[in-house]
């Protein structure tokens, strides 16, 4: 709440867009590690490339656009830049600081709760289950504020009063993000599911064993796609 209304607020300073991107990429590289897939585990270096891959795509796509929109863009289009920053750093961050379950897949059971396999094609899916629910929340608070406090600004008392900008968005944020987050994370169970079949398209040496292993094989399998 606190970090996504800081962005939001200090948007036009090239500093301060510098600083606010690096703590959020600091925070998400930690959320991304805690909520991994809890079977699966990431060395130091994999953690330290992901949380740098992230941060610098995060501030290239925001000072880039900044740079871009400063002259030839009204006031309420720059102040989407931070979302677009965000939304990029979140495709970048969550497959890189939870690649292992990409090399290595992630467990998938029965519907018995019977360990078969691990997939990397659950893997994929699961990622991008949580890159798109993690877009959501920030698109429902970061593209949403932007018209509210445009809004407000035109009023001769906000234009006066800048004080109370960055506790102003700062409440909006937790205000929203109190049903986005919840919302975001219903998107798509927690447990997830997919035809056995599907395991062709990544896994066809754990789709010949669980061949071997049942004698009727499943038709689906299940997987903990993690937050």
């Amino acid at each position: 709440m606190a970090i996504t209304g800081a962005m939001l607020t200090f948007y036009k300073s090239n500093v301060a867009v510098v600083f606010w991107q690096w703590v959020n990429q600091s925070f998400n590289a930690l959320v991304n590690y805690t909520n991994r897939n809890a079977a699966s585990d990431i060395t130091s270096q994999r953690i330290a490339i992901a949380y740098l891959s992230a941060t610098t795509c995060a501030l290239v796509t925001a000072l880039g656009l900044k740079a871009r929109l400063a002259k030839h863009s009204s006031p309420l289009l720059q102040r989407f830049v931070p979302f677009a920053a965000v939304a990029a750093s979140n495709m970048v961050n969550i497959p890189l600081m939870r690649q292992s379950e990409l090399v290595d897949g992630i467990p998938v059971t029965d519907e018995d709760g019977n360990s078969v396999a691990r997939s990397r094609y659950a893997a994929v899916k699961g990622q991008a289950q949580v890159a798109s629910s993690r877009v959501f929340m920030a698109f429902c608070t970061m593209c949403t504020i932007p018209f509210i406090m445009n809004g407000l600004e035109r009023y001769r008392f906000m234009r006066r009063v800048t004080v109370l900008h960055a506790p102003l968005q700062v409440f909006f944020c937790g205000a929203i993000l109190t049903f986005a987050v919840p919302v975001g994370c219903a998107i798509y169970p927690q447990i997830c599911c997919i035809p056995t079949e599907r395991l062709r398209l990544l896994d066809a040496d754990q789709l010949k064993a669980i061949q071997e292993k049942y004698s009727v094989r499943p038709e689906k399998l299940y997987f903990n796609k993690g937050l």
